[in-house]
């Protein structure tokens, strides 16, 4: 299973939470209701994981906790909050560089849409469909400078 795989399966359970429950929740619920949905799905989701770290010979046990954990692959940082703040997305590009994480999702459920609450946080990873796109225009390159 891909990283996109795992993303998609995240953001396909947070449209339905949110489409049927809408905004107005606490995030612990979101991240409950988030995390039985993706376990039911055949994930293995760790809510409230802490990460340890080590910076300069100290060693941190308990950094932050990841709201939720997917595959040990991607964390989901969840908010209620009236809008999305560009800080959630700089948080969590420090938790993904700490917990060694390719991706991670923001996810806020306080909007009238979840459309608008959504951004992907990306640790040094490119997805298999640019890595594809990239290399065919490489290829297109070579053969149109001959």
């Amino acid at each position: 299973m891909t990283v996109d795989d795992i993303t998609g399966a995240i953001l396909d359970a947070s449209v339905k939470i949110h489409r049927e429950l809408g905004p107005g929740l606490i995030e612990s619920v979101y991240e409950a209701l988030l995390a039985r949905l993706l376990e039911a799905r055949g994930f293995t989701v760790r809510r409230q994981h802490p990460v340890r770290f080590e910076f300069d010979g100290i060693t941190i046990d308990h950094a932050f906790r990841a709201d939720l954990l997917v595959e040990n692959t991607v964390i989901v940082e969840l908010k209620a909050a009236a809008r999305l703040e560009p800080i959630f997305a700089r948080q969590l590009l420090t938790y993904l560089r700490l917990a060694r994480c390719p991706v991670g999702l923001v996810i806020n459920f306080g909007g009238q849409t979840l459309h608008e609450g959504v951004k992907r946080v990306v640790n040094n990873y490119q997805s298999m469909g640019l890595d594809r796109l990239l290399i065919s225009s490489k290829r297109r390159e070579r053969n149109t400078h001959l």
